[in-house]
Formats: structure tokens, sequence, C-alpha cells
């Protein structure tokens, strides 16, 4: 089954390759803002009080109060422009809040955005909080389908999910090969990568079909291979699954059974009775 298509971005490259991005919806962006703007706080307030100390130190007077309030003004007016800038441009479209909230800008054509992207789109941001609380920016990432606000359809930017996948471990036959087993088949079988692949689709369906089914399929592919490796099998199914290990886990041999040595007998109280 295809992908929704409401939150899913296809690109294609120049060469043909396609590419799915999943994209952000407006509550994930919203909480990504607010943690930025939590941001933003911290280190306004931060400033205000490195400022304060200053002035105490200086005594309040006029021209240290005007300093100290044309400072907060400058730096309330680089941070609330410039912060999703700066970190957008040094971190590849992310700031704080979208790494926690696993987020990132890039452009319609899925290549990191530039530095004058990143400072187009948020320049517009001035107009998506029109009339207040981003009325007009959440307005237009709803009626958009890839959630974009004025700032991504001027700049030509999307904001993504980059979503973990978890690789899937090596597949295990079981009951695990033996070491008597594996000698009779080649370390390297030569299997092309159609092969293998069809050997792993094989094998990922162990116990989920029962024991006929899994020898009727084994039988369409086994005779052609073991005829190729000279080998013969009594179990098909049992066959392909050694074949399969053999060809991902190369001269790999399973380790010895581990057998505890036997607890040692205690000796009775009267020991020296028996001449030990």
């Amino acid at each position: 089954m295809s992908a929704p298509l409401d939150t899913v971005a296809l690109v294609e490259t120049p060469e043909h390759v396609r590419f799915r991005y999943r994209l952000a919806g407006p509550a994930r962006r919203a909480v990504a803002y607010g943690v930025d703007l939590m941001v933003r706080v911290v280190v306004l307030g931060f400033f205000g009080i490195l400022l304060l100390i200053a002035g105490a130190a200086t005594g309040f007077d006029e021209q240290s109060s005007g300093f100290g309030i044309g400072a907060m003004l400058t730096l309330f007016f680089l941070v609330e422009w410039f912060y999703f800038v700066l970190c957008e441009t040094l971190t590849g479209g992310r700031s704080v809040g979208k790494v926690l909230l696993k987020l990132r800008v890039v452009k319609q054509g899925g290549v990191p955005l530039s530095f004058s992207d990143s400072l187009l789109r948020n320049l517009l941001r001035g107009a998506d909080l029109l009339p207040s609380f981003y009325a007009l920016g959440l307005l237009v990432m709803t009626r958009d389908k890839s959630f974009r606000r004025l700032g991504d359809l001027v700049a030509g930017t999307l904001v993504i999910s980059e979503e973990g996948a978890r690789v899937s471990d090596r597949l295990m036959i079981d009951p695990p090969p033996t070491a008597q087993e594996l000698a009779r088949i080649p370390a390297r079988p030569g299997l092309s990568a159609a092969e293998v692949e069809a050997l792993e689709l094989f094998v990922s369906r162990y116990g989920t079909l029962g024991q006929a089914r899994q020898e009727e399929l084994a039988q369409l592919i086994a005779p052609s291979l073991a005829a190729r490796l000279g080998l013969s099998y009594r179990s098909a199914a049992r066959f392909l699954g050694l074949l399969y290990f053999r060809a991902t886990h190369g001269d790999f041999a399973p380790p010895p059974v581990y057998a505890p040595p036997p607890q040692a007998t205690a000796l009775p109280p009267e020991w020296h009775r028996y001449g030990a």
C-alpha cells in the first residue's frame, strides 16, 4: 500500500531516483516553535540579568539605563529575526525545537536550504503572524497540501519529519546450523544478489508456513542450486536456509555449545574414615 499522499512529498532527482519525505504537520511545528520560543526567552533573560548587574555596578544613572534599554531592544531584534536564520544555516535546516521534534527545513527538491532561502522564509514570518498568533500562517498551512506557510511558499522550502528507520537484524535459521552441516557447503557459494534476496524472502517466512508448504516452495529452487554446487540434501527447506546462512555469514562458524563443568561433590565430614 502506498503512503498517504497528504503527508508525503515525493521528490524525483534528475537521475530519476525518487525519495519520499514525511511532511511535518502544524501540530509538531507548533510544538517545535514553542521550544524555540522558550530558548529565545532564556537567551534574552540571561543577557537582561547581565545588563542589570552591569547597571547596578554603575549606579543606575541615566546614561547606563539608556544604554541598557537600547542594548536590550537591539538584542531582542537580533534574536527575534535572526535566531532561526542562524540555526537553520549552521545546522542544515534545524533549530533547537526542530532537533528535539526531529524536523528539518529543506528545499522542495530535497536539497539543503541556503542562507538566502532561510533568510527569505524567516523574514516573511512577520506576515505569517498577522493578525496575531500566526493566524494567517496557520490558515495558509491548513490549505496547502504540503503544510507550507507564506515563508515556505515564497522561499520554496518544506518542513519534513526525519523519522528514523531501524535496521532489521540479520535473519537466522532455526534450529541454528551445526558445524557438520556448514562443512558441506562452500563458504562463498557464489550466489547472485537476486538469488540471495530470494533466499532471504524464503527464510523470513520460516515459522509462518507449514512444513509441507515450506518443502513445496523450497523444491522450486533447491534442485537447481544443489546441482550447480554439486550438493545433495534431505530437506529442501533446510538446504536453502543453510545456503542463505553461508551466503550472508561467509566463513563464520557457530560457536561451540558451552557445557558447564560438573559440580564437585562435597566430601562427607567423615572423609578420613574412607582413606581420602
